[in-house]
């Protein structure tokens, strides 16, 4: 059922044995008093998590659901700001942690946070409760206990609270119900099912604490998939090629970084090697989904996947059917090239808040559609509002905000979700996103601009790793912009010139003019107001640890904005 490496080696869980586990530690949480009490919010106990993905994480959610408690997960990256107010604001009880490190981040503030009772941590660690002295506690004999309370609870009841920290302001708690995320496991098993994955393993390493892979790993439990943790984003190469996963889920970031690594590995072949190599890039590059390019352009496609992709495959494991991607947008030039690679990328859509899947590309391939988040999962609802923002309605559709309900009323009305997001259908049924409602932006003139499609059109170039375009109430659209080292450290190979160092480089008149004529050559697909006049290179990448990135990777574009400041006013300078 589970399984992670425990002393270099994969120890394996069977079902049997997870189901003793997470009977007996239900029974020793029970013991030390925390339950689902008389079933009313206030009265729930809150158990917080700050754990990487491991069984234990799956053990403590499943043992927390059956008593009727709610599991509270929070990243490991937190700071000890929002740390403290999830904490407080959650009135939590019991905190879980897997290491030493998290041990001493929820040690640091705990005279600051007086509803916490014990801190036990999945590892051995000094000073800290082991998690296993619960398990001691639960006895066979009190099992009938434990049937009775979870007997108590319904599909209405609340299940967890997950805080999103989003791009501004303080976490907000969003309530979701056993309903709602089992409504959306259920509308989200056909599209699994279409991949023939029963039996199968799984390869998992986006954080557990978000929804997305939560859920996932319940239609994994349904679909009887054997679930394999990474070690850590480090090792992900390593454990793929031991597991052989059939699938996996991934952010874009993500994948943008495994083709990243492939392009730097071509850039080091040599002769007929490097010539093969892009040519099956070219290949790839203008391949269609269902079109037929012709028999000569499939033949050579079917020897470029002989010689050149299906290595590509074989470093993902070798026996990989499809990886699901979500939270941001998904190049398309790497949904070209992977498909064309026999890699299957269902890029889907949803939030925290819609439990979270409203909608994704499927693994046949008439239900897939390149720059689109794909058809809608069955038994939810969308609408486009006037103003063109995304509604949603179905069982999906979250309890509220977590003590807001001023908040839960600005976007739960009359049953429709407000999602924030711009988008359209094409073809009549997929969804495509073209922005956050937030953060288009008018410039000086009164002209709207949308950023994310420029964004994500410039992110295609070689040169360019991070971009935020910039302009509101400004007299024209600029940008930020972090190229790609990785790249830049090539190019000084072949000019034959050290690398300075990435202050250095960004100053060197020829990469400017390199990023200038990129940024020219893409400016072509928007209209004037929209084109990037000029933009700033930026020394370093930005990251969760840097505060730039939200957990799920999205641009925190106010701290950018104030982080940058100066950056930005010499773009209009």
């Amino acid at each position: 059922m589970f399984a992670a490496k425990e002393g270099g080696k994969w120890r394996e869980y069977p079902t049997s044995e997870v189901r003793s586990i997470v009977d007996n530690l239900s029974v020793g949480l029970m013991r030390l008093g925390i339950g689902g009490h008389d079933m009313t919010l206030d009265a729930r106990d809150k158990i917080a998590v700050l754990s990487r993905n491991r069984p234990e994480w799956m053990f403590l959610d499943l043992a927390t659901q059956q008593i009727g408690a709610v599991l509270t997960p929070v990243y490991p990256t937190i700071n000890v700001n929002e740390l403290r107010f999830i904490l407080n604001d959650a009135q939590v009880k019991l905190v879980f942690v897997s290491d030493q490190e998290l041990y001493h981040k929820v040690v640091s503030i705990r005279n600051e946070t007086p509803s916490v009772q014990e801190i036990f941590s999945f590892d051995h660690v000094v000073n800290a409760k082991h998690w296993k002295e619960i398990l001691a506690l639960g006895t066979q004999d009190e099992l009938h206990r434990l049937r009775e309370m979870s007997g108590r609870i319904g599909p209405e009841d609340l299940v967890t609270i997950i805080y999103t920290s989003g791009t501004t302001g303080v976490p907000k708690g969003v309530m979701l119900s056993h309903r709602n995320i089992l409504s959306n496991v259920m509308d989200s098993m056909g599209c699994f099912h279409e991949i023939g994955i029963a039996n199968e393993k799984a390869l998992s390493f986006l954080p557990l604490n978000h929804i997305f892979e939560r859920m996932v790993t319940y239609v994994y439990l349904f679909t009887g998939v054997s679930i394999y943790y990474a070690e850590s984003l480090e090792t992900i190469g390593d454990n793929l090629k031991e597991v052989k996963p059939a699938l996996f889920t991934t952010v874009p970031r993500l994948l943008e970084k495994t083709y990243e690594k492939i392009m730097a590995k071509a850039a080091t072949l040599k002769g007929i090697k490097k010539k093969l190599f892009y040519w099956a890039l070219g290949l790839g590059q203008r391949f269609e989904i269902n079109k037929d390019l012709g028999f000569f352009y499939n033949l050579q496609l079917s020897l470029a996947n002989k010689l050149v992709f299906s290595k590509w495959r074989q470093a993902l494991g070798g026996n990989i059917r499809a990886i699901v991607t979500g939270s941001a947008a998904c190049q398309v030039k790497l949904l070209r090239i992977f498909t064309a690679a026999r890699i299957v990328i269902m890029e889907g859509y949803g939030l925290t808040e819609t439990s979270p899947v409203i909608s994704v590309n499927r693994y046949v391939e008439k239900n897939r559609k390149f720059g689109t988040v794909g058809p809608l999962i069955p038994n939810v609802e969308v609408r486009i509002a006037e103003d063109g923002e995304i509604l949603c309605k179905g069982p999906n559709v979250m309890m509220g905000y977590y003590k807001r309900p001023d908040l839960t009323g600005e976007v739960l009305r009359d049953e429709w979700f407000y999602t924030g997001d711009i988008g359209t259908f094409e073809a009549g049924r997929f969804l495509k996103i073209t922005d956050r409602k937030k953060e288009i932006f008018k410039t000086s003139g009164g002209k709207y601009v949308a950023p994310l499609p420029i964004e994500n059109k410039m992110k295609e170039s070689q040169w360019i790793e991070q971009i935020m375009v910039v302009g509101a109430e400004r007299k024209f659209t600029g940008a930020l912009i972090v190229p790609s080292f990785v790249a830049l450290k090539e190019w000084c190979a072949e000019q034959e010139i050290p690398y300075p160092g990435n202050e250095a480089i960004i100053r060197n008149e020829k990469v400017v003019a390199l990023v200038r004529d990129t940024v020219d050559r893409y400016n072509q697909h928007f209209n004037q107001v929209e084109q990037v006049k000029r933009f700033e290179l930026l020394p370093g990448e930005w990251t969760i640890d840097g505060g730039e990135l939200t957990p799920t990777l999205k641009l925190k574009r106010k701290v950018i904005m104030e982080k940058y400041r100066d950056a930005i006013e010499r773009i209009y300078a």
